[in-house]
């Protein structure tokens, strides 16, 4: 008798587990849930709790080998009447806003170009591809020599061309550093660009082109209504992440300038890495890197809501 009263538990066992695999099995979304839980927890440990407690430290007054205490806004209230701060916030801004627009204008040439049927297409979209794959300290390092005030080869060039009669000091002078780090990261920046929005021309079908040009279209004119707006998602999504990287560059700046001269090339990556770690007080660079949050987030937000707007996504007019 116990082991027929037994029996039919099991069997409700089994039909209760059967059940939770099969809603498992044909729920997607909790199926996903579960795959992305890894992800999740991955990025809490890794991303937001660092980040909130960068965000603590800038409500202290911790130095390194020193415990803080709560301060509340004052690190925010020093910078605000800082001078070198409001400096490295300009040269953060012109930076990022420069470098990522001639990105994007000669990466999108360059996506443009190796799309056509041309001789070693393939060769030539690997080779430009090196100046990305390459170490950015490295890259730094070789710009350094590039632009060194006593062995510069472009100094060296024009001299012996009799353009001028002195080297050139590239990285002293507080205008030529600027456009000297602006460069570097161009160098750097443009085969992202270039082979992100040369994978987005792959996927516009080629009986659009085809129509266009037997309508008489110019190039021009199937550029602009044509491949533009079918481009417009992936240039979106490929300058935001042009935007983030280079407003938060560090290792570049830092191994060709520390930031200097007098702060020209400081960026609010750098300063914030001066004050924290070299000069030891953590609450105040902490403060530094928090200040670059909305920055972030108003690139951000403005490629999401773009994104979010079907008929600007899809290349149409709004009204």
């Amino acid at each position: 008798m116990a082991d027929i009263a037994i029996a039919p538990r099991r069997a409700k066992t089994e039909i209760r587990e059967a059940s939770a695999w099969d809603q498992l099995k044909h729920n997607r979304n909790w199926l996903g849930f579960w795959f992305m839980v890894p992800a999740l927890a991955f990025l809490i440990f890794f991303l937001a709790y660092p980040l909130g407690l960068g965000i603590w430290l800038s409500f202290t007054d911790t130095r390194i080998g020193r415990v803080g205490h709560y301060i509340g806004t004052e690190n925010y209230e020093w910078l605000w009447d800082d001078a070198i701060f409001w400096l490295s916030v300009f040269n953060t801004l012109l930076y990022t806003f420069v470098a990522s627009a001639i990105k994007f204008g000669i990466g999108l040439y360059l996506a443009l170009l190796l799309n056509e049927n041309m001789p070693f297409k393939a060769m030539l979209r690997a080779l430009v591809l090196i100046p990305f794959i390459v170490p950015t300290v490295l890259s730094a390092l070789a710009f350094w020599w590039i632009f060194d005030s006593q062995f510069s080869i472009i100094s060296w060039s024009l001299k012996h061309l009799g353009i001028i009669s002195q080297n050139i000091n590239f990285l002293g002078d507080t205008t030529w550093a600027r456009i000297c780090v602006i460069f570097a990261n161009i160098w750097r920046g443009v085969p992202f660009v270039a082979i992100t929005l040369l994978a987005g021309l792959q996927t516009v079908s080629p009986s659009l082109y085809e129509a266009a040009t037997l309508d008489g279209a110019t190039r021009w004119q199937v550029f602009r209504h044509i491949t533009y707006p079918l481009l417009t998602p992936i240039i979106a999504v490929v300058m935001t992440f042009s935007v983030l990287f280079t407003f938060t560059d560090f290792q570049l700046i830092w191994a060709m300038t520390r930031g200097g001269p007098v702060n020209a090339t400081h960026l609010m990556a750098t300063l914030s890495y001066q004050r924290a770690i070299i000069a030891g007080q953590l609450g105040e660079g902490a403060a530094i890197s928090s200040a670059m949050i909305p920055f972030l987030l108003a690139a951000i937000m403005i490629s999401w809501f773009g994104l979010q707007r079907r008929k600007w996504q899809q290349g149409e007019n709004n009204d």
